[in-house]
């Protein structure tokens, strides 16, 4: 029987290099990856349906869930995870010396329901006291204008999220002033140009460890979805792209620990991966459904709490246990 032919379009991570190159190869799989941009990857997949095989915004996925025939099936691997203290930015003219003199306050963001967002706002609310509708947002491109939520939402009207103007970029107001602060995912430009213009969270890496430390949690972004048709036709390319998926996260592993020569360009980074390992754990990038457990469940409380889902999706219903779900001998 010839191998099923599948297209997969994700960025060039380290955790997914074994794949790219060959290495690793699903069994009856004959995979043909493209490497793009996540923002061009979701948009093609959201718009138009690209790929039989992605990486997705763990958000967008989520709302695709409640359309009345749901695109895709999501599977419990996640190619990029990130702590958000990090890129919540803030225009120190507009007194914001802690995260409760946000409230009040004009936010920008890219879109309301792109999951680095929906992991801060969840965080500032559950954590510093900062209600989501406190504040008001306001959308648009970070770097170019014209940029527009991906889905269509329909929020509650006690959520406030306004469009910026398509000429205008949330990096220039925010070195403007126009915007007191910015919920973001990438680094806005302003940002070491502009004196004014700093982090949220100047000792973000303190903070993120204590976060960690007090709730398990280092945030999914990014999971891996199948069109669904695909998926039912061939119910067990799933279990066969989670193994090679997880057997790419383990080569990876593998090169971080590797001390004869350095594989990246990084002149103390065993030293990086033992604190981060001293901090997160052996298995800190882990794959699978029960092992990422609370932090699904946080993420779509997140979502429904902020308006986004309009109901709070389980764990199990959000990515397919099945694919994690091996044998023991």
């Amino acid at each position: 029987m010839s191998e099923l032919s599948l297209s997969f379009a994700c960025w060039d991570y380290d955790r997914t290099k074994a794949l790219r190159e060959g290495r690793v190869r699903p069994e009856g799989i004959d995979l043909t990856q493209l490497t793009l941009p996540v923002e061009e990857t979701f948009y093609r997949q959201l718009r138009h349906r690209e790929f039989d095989v992605s990486e997705m915004s763990l958000s967008s996925y989520l709302l695709t869930l409640e359309e009345p025939e749901p695109p895709f099936v999501a599977l419990p691997v996640f190619p990029s995870r990130f702590f958000r203290h990090q890129s919540i930015y803030v225009n120190a003219r507009s007194g914001i010396e802690e995260p409760g003199d946000l409230i009040g306050k004009r936010v920008g963001v890219p879109e309301y329901q792109m999951t680095a967002a929906v992991w801060q706002r969840g965080i500032l609310a559950e954590h510093h006291g900062v209600p989501v509708d406190a504040v008001t947002y306001w959308t648009g491109g970070l770097e170019q204008g014209g940029r527009e939520e991906k889905l269509p939402l329909d929020l509650p009207e006690r959520i406030r999220v306004r469009p910026i103007p398509r000429e205008r970029n949330l990096s220039e107001m925010l070195a403007a002033g126009e915007l007191d602060a910015l919920y973001s995912a990438a680094q806005p430009s302003c940002f070491g140009r502009e004196p004014g213009v700093g982090h949220l969270f100047p000792d973000f890496r303190r903070v993120e460890q204590d976060y960690f430390r007090r709730t398990g949690i280092f945030p999914i972004m990014h999971t891996v979805v199948v069109r669904r048709g695909l998926y039912e036709r061939h119910p067990w390319i799933a279990r066969s792209l989670y193994k090679a998926f997880e057997e790419s996260l383990r080569l990876a592993y593998e090169e971080l620990l590797h001390r004869n020569a350095l594989k990246v360009m990084l002149p103390w980074l065993h030293d990086h991966v033992r604190e981060t390992l001293d901090v997160l754990g052996e298995d800190y990038w882990a794959y699978g459904l029960e092992r990422n457990r609370h932090v699904l469940d946080r993420f779509a409380a997140y979502s429904h709490e902020q308006g986004l889902a309009k109901r709070r999706w389980a764990p199990e219903q959000v990515v397919l246990g099945q694919a994690s779900d091996g044998f023991r001998l």
